[in-house]
Formats: structure tokens, sequence, C-alpha cells
């Protein structure tokens, strides 16, 4: 069973709606005991940093999640669920994040349009299992804010919006994506088939 991390916040029944389509067991959750029983743990986000921790934080469910990731189960941050997963934000102030990568979240620095929105292809830095038997590289992003300040050996890709910005990170068994798998058609069903397979 995969647990979907209901915070308040994000695209939940649309990643649950996407695994479910791809014949995954995918339950929307609060609970700390559904975490604990669940093979892979997903947590999206839509919004702003800020009130994204806030919101985690007060479900208590913060350190279920650090447990569970320190015994290695695969987890999947998305949009703004990957930007959680670094030390810290920069949007609206200066706020902490989980700490599980090491980075920082920053605002676009461009004179194109911000918010990010659109379809952009990824450019591959490091090969894992979260990609394989993708040919097509086009996924659908919606974002403001990137992360910062990654280990090189963090990185999985990098996407071009007036300059390079890293689109996906992995750490031991923590990925995290920027775009929106839900929302990237038949790639994106791939990628969250592939997470669905991770062990």
């Amino acid at each position: 069973m995969i647990a979907v991390v209901d915070y308040g916040m994000g695209n939940l029944r649309s990643v649950q709606k996407a695994f479910e389509y791809i014949g995954q067991n995918a339950l929307i959750t609060d609970k700390a005991a559904d975490l604990k029983s669940a093979d892979r743990i997903v947590l999206p986000g839509v919004g702003a940093f800020k009130d994204a921790m806030n919101a985690l934080n007060a479900t208590g469910l913060t350190p279920v999640l650090k447990e569970e990731i320190a015994k290695g189960k695969p987890f999947l941050g998305i949009c703004l669920g990957m930007q959680m997963l670094f030390d810290k934000s920069y949007e609206d102030g200066e706020y902490e994040g989980l700490g599980l990568i090491k980075g920082e979240v920053v605002r676009f620095q461009t004179k194109l349009k911000v918010p990010h929105i659109g379809w952009n292809k990824l450019d591959i830095q490091k090969t894992t299992p979260l990609f394989t038997g993708i040919d097509d590289l086009n996924f659908y992003f919606v974002h403001s804010y990137h992360a910062s300040k990654c280990r090189l050996e963090d990185v999985e890709t990098t996407c071009d919006y007036d300059y390079e910005f890293v689109a996906s990170v992995n750490k031991d068994n923590v990925w995290g994506v920027q775009f929106h798998p839900e929302k990237s058609g038949d790639t994106g069903l791939k990628l969250l088939t592939n997470f669905s397979k991770l062990c």
C-alpha cells in the first residue's frame, strides 16, 4: 500500500487517482499507523512552504515520516513536497524544512514569467530506478521556487528555465520531483509505476 500524506495541502486526490489508474492501492491518510504499515510514502504539496511545514508539523507526523525513511522505506516528495525535503526555504521569509536532503529553496531570478508553468524537458544527471524506461523526459511544472545549493550527488535531473535548476533529487530511499507526475500524462504514470516498484 502507498500512503499519501494528508496534511491539508496538495493535490491529494489527483495523486491517489494516478496511482489507482496504474493498479496501485493508495490511501490518503493522516494517521501514523498507516504510514508505518505502508510499503511506500508520498508527500504531495501545493501552496506556500511556511504554511505547508506548519500544517505537517501540526499533524504530529513529521517524526513518523523521518522514522520510516530511516528504516529505508521508499519516499517521494512531489512539487512543494520536494521542497520540504531540504534544509530551508526563503519563500516569504526563512523557514526550516525537513532537512532530509542538503539544500535550500529560492525564488526564480529571471525575467521570464514566474511562476514557471508548463511542459519542460529534463536532463538526466544521474541514473536511478525512478526514470527506468522513460525516453520522453517531458514533465509538467507549476512553481515559483526551486532547489538550490544541493549536493551534486543528490541531483537526479535538471531543467532549463532561463537557467538550469534542479528538477528532481535522490538520496538513498528518498526521491523528490519538482514537477507533477500526476499531471504529466503517460510519462508521469510511468514514473509513478517505477516508484511503486522500488524496494
